[in-house]
């Protein structure tokens, strides 16, 4: 995930660092939570990091088994305002169910976007027979011009995906490598999934 504003846009709060004259890489340690019965590492905001670019907020949620009687993930309704809510499944299934109406089921390799706008409320459960739970949540802070926007629902079944090299790619939000997502954004951010289908060994001598 990354911002693609511009420099003179970006206050230094919210820059990574410069050694040497270059852009550092910065390393955020996760802090551990529980969100709807399940355990979930939280990444932002911390310490070390409160924003990038527009991004507000992501959790970590799973790999999780559910064994037994477990019902899985639970999160019970709760409202939102002057955010998108962007749920991308790696593993699993869950339910979206909004005060819009909305109750669509987000499966692997798939996104689900919620506009919050003035405010909506929702609640998100596995689906029965799912055993497994594994995904990404972020928050995307609306720009100050639509963060009263009419709130909206949408979800993302297909999205542009290639393989270069041992490396496979899922573009989820905004412009990579000449594609483009379809996904509804307000402000210019990128967010790809990199999965790495086998190790790659570098002898040296």
């Amino acid at each position: 995930m990354s911002s693609q504003l511009p420099p003179r846009e970006l206050s230094s709060s919210r820059d990574c660092p410069i050694v040497d004259g270059k852009r550092a890489i910065q390393h955020v340690s996760p802090r551990g939570a529980e969100v709807g019965g399940i355990p979930i590492h939280r990444v932002l905001p911390s310490r070390q990091r409160r924003l990038i670019g527009a991004w507000c907020f992501l959790d970590h949620a799973g790999p999780s088994i559910f064994r037994g009687d477990s019902r899985g993930m639970q999160v019970g309704p709760h409202p939102h305002t002057c955010l998108q809510t962007f749920t991308w499944m790696i593993e699993g299934e869950v339910l979206h169910r909004d005060s819009l109406g909305s109750e669509p089921v987000v499966r692997p390799g798939q996104v689900n976007l919620m506009t919050a706008g003035y405010g909506i409320s929702h609640t998100e459960q596995s689906v029965e027979g799912s055993d497994y739970l594994h995904a990404a949540q972020l928050w995307i802070a609306l720009p100050k011009a639509e963060r009263h926007t009419t709130p909206r629902f949408d979800h993302y079944p297909d999205l542009p995906r290639w393989r270069q090299g041992n490396v496979e790619l899922t573009l989820l939000t905004g412009e990579f490598g000449g594609r483009r997502a379809p996904t509804l954004a307000f402000t210019p951010l990128v967010d790809v999934d990199l999965a790495v289908k086998e190790a790659v060994v570098v002898a040296s001598r």
